[in-house]
C-alpha cells in the first residue's frame, strides 16, 4: 500500500484562479459497471501527465469509490471530509507521485455522498470547476449508470467519454446513458472509447453497432475516440496496484491509452 507520507497535500491558502464552467473537465462514464471505466480514468490521467499536462483525477463514483483502492493509496482526507464540512475541496487534493498527477479520492460505502441533494451536487461541481482552472485537464471518474450524481457532474464537463465493451448489455446501457445525457444536456460533447477489444477491427465493429443505434434513434453521431485492446497485463497491473503505463509501458493497452490522450490534446 502507498505510504501516506508519500502523498502531498495541495498547498492551502493558494487562491484558485476563476474559470468558466466545466473548463478542461472530462467526464468518463459508462452505462454499466465492469467495463474498466476507473482503470481507464487512472491510465488516461497518467498518460496526460506524461504529455506534460497538469492533471487532476476526481473520483466521482459517489458511494462506490475505488481509485485509491486500485492504486493502493491510503488517503487521510477524501470527499467524505468535504461533505461533512471538515475540509474544502482543494484541501483534499493529493499528489500521486508515481503517476505525476493529483487525485481527489471518493468515499466508498457512503450513502450520504450517493444521495446528496441537487443543490449540494451543483455546489460541488462549481467548486470543481474553479479548481479546474489550476489544471490542464481534470478527469472525472463517474459512477456507472445514469443516477442523479452522474448526470449532474457529467453535465458540467466540457467533454464526456463513454466507455463500453462488446457485451450486449454494455452497448445497451451505453446507448441509454447517451440518450439521457443528450436529452438533458443537448450540447454535450460525447465520444466513445471501446475497451477490452480482441482486435482493432472488432473494436471498430463494436463502435459501429453503437453508432448505428445513436444515428437511427437519436440522430447524433458520437465519434470514436479510441479502441483499447484486451491485454492480460492490465489485470496484473491492477493486482499490483500500479498503472499499466508505469508497469508495462510498451504493452498494447498502454499504447492505446497514450494514443487516446494524444488525440484529446490534438483535437482540443
Amino acid at each position: 500500500m502507498e505510504n501516506t507520507e508519500e502523498l502531498k497535500t495541495a498547498p492551502r491558502g493558494i487562491p484558485l484562479r476563476s474559470s468558466r464552467k466545466g473548463r478542461n473537465m472530462i467526464a468518463v462514464a459508462s452505462g454499466k459497471g465492469g467495463v474498466g471505466k476507473t482503470w481507464f480514468s487512472i491510465t488516461l490521467s497518467h498518460a496526460l501527465s506524461l504529455l506534460h499536462q497538469k492533471t487532476l483525477l476526481f473520483d466521482g463514483d459517489l458511494g462506490l469509490a475505488n481509485v485509491d483502492i486500485q492504486l493502493g493509496l491510503m488517503v487521510k482526507y477524501d470527499l467524505g471530509s468535504v461533505v461533512s464540512g471538515a475540509k474544502s475541496l482543494n484541501q483534499v487534493i493529493y499528489g500521486y507521485d508515481k503517476g505525476h498527477f493529483d487525485i481527489i479520492a471518493g468515499r466508498s460505502g457512503s450513502a450520504g455522498l450517493a444521495s446528496m441533494p441537487v443543490g449540494r451536487l451543483q455546489i460541488l461541481g462549481e467548486d470543481l470547476s474553479i479548481i479546474a482552472g489550476n489544471y490542464n485537464k481534470v478527469i472525472l471518474d463517474m459512477g456507472a449508470g445514469v443516477e442523479k450524481p452522474v448526470r449532474i457532474l457529467s453535465g458540467l464537463a466540457e467533454k464526456i467519454i463513454v466507455v463500453c465493451t462488446d457485451e450486449p448489455t454494455s452497448l445497451t446501457d451505453a446507448y441509454a446513458f447517451i440518450k439521457i445525457m443528450t436529452m438533458q444536456y443537448p450540447k454535450s460533447d460525447i465520444s466513445i472509447v471501446i475497451n477490452q477489444a480482441n482486435s482493432k477491427r472488432e473494436g471498430q465493429r463494436t463502435y459501429e453497432t453503437l453508432l448505428k443505434a445513436c444515428n437511427s434513434f437519436l440522430k447524433i453521431n458520437p465519434p470514436l475516440l479510441g479502441i483499447i485492446r484486451r491485454d492480460a497485463r492490465v489485470r496484473d497491473s491492477i493486482r499490483n496496484q500500479a498503472t499499466v503505463i508505469s508497469r508495462y509501458p510498451a504493452s498494447e493497452a498502454a499504447e492505446d491509452v497514450m494514443a487516446i490522450a494524444k488525440s484529446l490534446l490534438n483535437n482540443g
